[in-house]
């Protein structure tokens, strides 16, 4: 679920952005104040849906009288051509929130379709597909719903969720030890942390001082297999780097519990999404 006061805010802004200071002149001056409209928002290539609420919170926004009958939930699979959903009502209202709807639904879909390409090429495994902060500015919530939606899993929301201890602060700290040390010693009880290694000496560190996740960064998988087997259950294991539809299934192989992919959110292609309408 996503949260409605989330959508509401983001919706009326794009809306703002979009109308401008007059509003849309175009729909304006063409549209008699009295037209109703029917439209089908429908995709024109395979994929995952995702965004849904989010479409109809930009109709509602611009006129509460707009209709709509849901053909096909978020995290639904379409073939092209298949209708998702139904609109109707002020022909207005549709009209001038249609591409808002349509970019938050096209771009959310578009992580949903690639987040189940990750998802399907490593069924065969137990690892999971998560994401990662590297997001569309403002779009954070929605973009980590869309890989809900195509099965993956969230990694933290931001720098308050949990302790991710990186490369640069290992640095800073002077070593994984006295990092590890240093953040046990300040947060609160129910705060997980994780630590990011790219050398099994680190990882033999991280094992003698404990931590809830080790992030196995850049490993080739043979060397995943080996950190796996040193680890032996004692912490959850997450792999991240180099990680590409290619690449991913000998990477879930290895028996890491989880997989960072940036390219998510960073790399998705829109999904072709249309609105086709017709009037009363």
């Amino acid at each position: 679920m996503l949260n409605p006061l989330t959508i509401d805010d983001a919706v009326k802004a794009a809306l703002l952005e979009d109308l401008g200071r007059a509003g849309d002149i175009t729909t304006l001056a063409t549209i008699p104040a009295s037209a109703r409209a029917r439209a089908v928002l429908a995709a024109r290539q395979d994929g995952v849906i995702a965004g849904s609420e989010i479409a109809i919170a930009a109709f509602r926004r611009m006129d509460a009288a707009v209709r709509f009958d849901t053909h096909l939930p978020d995290g639904s699979r379409v073939k092209q051509g298949d209708i998702v959903l139904a609109v109707e009502g002020p022909a207005r209202a549709i009209l001038s929130a249609e591409r808002v709807a349509l970019n938050y639904m096209g771009r959310l879909s578009g992580i949903a379709t690639l987040t189940a390409l990750y998802v399907q090429a490593i069924t065969h495994t137990k690892a999971r597909i998560v994401c990662t902060r590297k997001t569309t500015p403002g779009l954070r919530a929605f973009e980590k719903y869309a890989v809900r939606c195509g099965g993956g899993f969230n990694h933290r929301f931001g720098l308050d969720d949990a302790i991710l201890i990186k490369d640069n602060h290992i640095a800073v700290a002077g070593g994984v030890i006295p990092a590890l040390r240093a953040v046990k010693a300040s947060i609160g009880h129910l705060i997980k942390i994780e630590i990011e290694v790219d050398t099994l000496d680190q990882l033999d560190e991280v094992l003698k001082e404990g931590a809830d996740v080790v992030l196995l960064d850049n490993m080739a998988p043979t060397l995943l297999r080996e950190a796996v087997a040193r680890v032996n259950g004692q912490m959850l294991t997450e792999a991240s780097g180099g990680v590409n539809l290619e690449t991913v299934a000998a990477i879930a192989e290895s028996g890491v519990d989880m997989i960072s992919v940036g390219a998510l959110t960073h790399s998705a292609k829109v999904l072709d999404l249309g609105l086709d309408i017709g009037v009363d």
